[in-house]
């Protein structure tokens, strides 16, 4: 096992109902506990008393030099302490635990995490039957305030990823569950969310471990998923084994990275954007075109890597593990920044949370270089975004011309809308037309009586259409 600064056992989550009766196997691999220490509390540590590889990546706070130096001689060997004399960031720190084990398994968690009864049997379980499998536990919520554990039953998402390359939740494809035969199957999931997993050891190093070329923390997660599905392994939730995890509103460590780099995650993505995405790192580009031209060093290595794995394209990832990603670009009537000439301005979501309901916006517009301003019109006539879908709403009921356009989760319920030749775009369920005529920048878009000839309702795609 890997860990990242001492995970305490608990007793207090619900058993998946077939999980109590499942025979796990009496013997399970060996497994090597690494603790990873960049200046944590002391106590998160001294509460482990399992055997441990102790790699302090360079911590600065005093209980982690002579007093843990003391702590450790009472496990009389059992732990091994081995301390970095520079900071190599929780990625390399963790590549390097995983090179100092010695145990068959390596499990990675986060320092901020509740190891619950039973948690590692079932997926020392699932590697056994299949080495190529890197499994993830299912994640309770243990509340930051009070460290309130609220356990969970049953597993409801998957791990998926925006095309900005930030990890996200999915729901769990209808089609894998009425398939699967038990509520302990192991679940299949495009992307794991990075900091609980397992892996065989020897597997996880032959795959190409995590990227050492990535800086400190961020786009490793998806990296390892991507790569793993393309060359022949599988990223898995076993529904039966549950840790709790601290949601953290922040970093408690320092995030720059060398050179005084403070965007790591995006330095780190455009390394996996150009090693594993082909032609879809477009996508990545289309939210980060300030990274196209920058240098985020050598990948001949990781290139190479792909080429001795032999590796499947992206696209074959796209249309096998994970087939309802939308791609903004393929298969659609209209996409690009959707544009009033007359005024200049755009549709726009003004960065507002796309996890979200919220009413969408006009701004001027961007000349492509905004991704807020990049809309997609599909062939099923739904007006949308990455996961949310253009509808009409009426803010006050009461006011029959209060109707503005919302953007919602799509869904097959979402409103359909056509584009006239005549440029109105209009919402096939209410008859109303987009119109900017009393609209400026940053504010609500709202839906009028379609008029042909009102200038304000012209509308056209400024790039993209096919």
């Amino acid at each position: 096992m890997v860990h990242e600064c001492g995970c305490q056992v608990a007793t207090r989550f619900r058993w998946t109902e077939a999980c109590p009766t499942k025979e796990w196997m009496s013997a399970s691999p060996s497994t090597t506990p690494l603790l990873i220490a960049q200046s944590f509390g002391g106590d998160h540590i001294y509460r482990r008393s399992l055997e441990v590889v102790l790699l302090d990546d360079f911590s600065q706070r005093k209980e982690l030099k002579e007093k843990l130096d003391t702590y450790i001689e009472r496990f009389q060997g059992k732990v091994r302490l081995v301390r970095k004399k520079e900071r190599q960031g929780l990625i390399r720190a963790k590549l390097a635990g995983a090179m100092e084990a010695k145990g068959e398994v390596v499990v990675f968690l986060d320092s901020h995490c509740e190891a619950n009864h039973g948690w590692l049997e079932p997926m020392l379980a699932r590697i056994s039957q299949k080495r190529s499998a890197i499994v993830c536990p299912s994640i309770d919520f243990i509340s930051a305030n009070n460290l309130a554990y609220s356990a969970g039953e049953h597993i409801n998402s998957v791990g998926g990823f925006w095309w900005s390359l930030h990890f996200r939740w999915d729901p769990i494809p209808a089609k894998f569950l009425a398939s699967r035969k038990s509520p302990a199957e192991p679940i299949p999931s495009p992307t794991m969310a990075g900091g609980l997993l397992a892996a065989n050891r020897q597997y996880f190093l032959e795959v190409g471990g995590y990227d050492p070329g990535m800086d400190i923390w961020g786009g490793e997660n998806l990296e390892i998923s991507f790569r793993v599905w393309m060359c022949g392994g599988s990223i898995e939730f076993i529904p039966c084994s549950h840790v709790g995890h601290i949601f953290r509103s922040g970093h408690p460590y320092n995030m720059t990275g060398p050179g005084g780099n403070k965007d790591v995650h995006g330095t780190n993505s455009k390394r996996l954007a150009e090693v594993w995405m082909d032609d879809y790192k477009r996508l990545y580009y289309l939210h980060r075109n300030d990274l196209r031209h920058k240098d985020v060093g050598n990948l001949t290595a990781r290139h190479e890597l792909r080429k001795q794995l032999n590796c499947k394209s992206f696209k074959w990832y796209l249309d096998n593990v994970i087939p309802d990603k939308f791609i903004p670009d393929e298969n659609v009537l209209g996409y690009g920044a959707f544009r009033n000439p007359e005024t200049g301005l755009c549709l726009d979501t003004l960065q507002k949370d796309e996890n979200s309901n919220f009413n969408l916006g006009v701004f001027g517009c961007q000349g492509g270089g905004s991704s807020a301003q990049v809309f997609s019109l599909t062939k099923s006539n739904q007006f949308r975004r990455e996961i949310n879908c253009l509808n009409v709403e009426w803010p006050n009921r009461r006011d029959p011309k209060s109707a503005v356009a919302t953007l919602k989760e799509c869904s097959k319920n979402a409103q359909t809308w056509k584009l006239g030749e005549d440029g109105l775009m209009k919402n096939e369920a209410t008859g109303l037309c987009m119109d900017v005529a009393s609209a400026k920048n940053s504010d609500n878009l709202p839906m009028k009586e379609c008029d042909s000839g009102s200038v304000t309702q012209k509308w056209e795609f400024v790039y993209g259409s096919s």
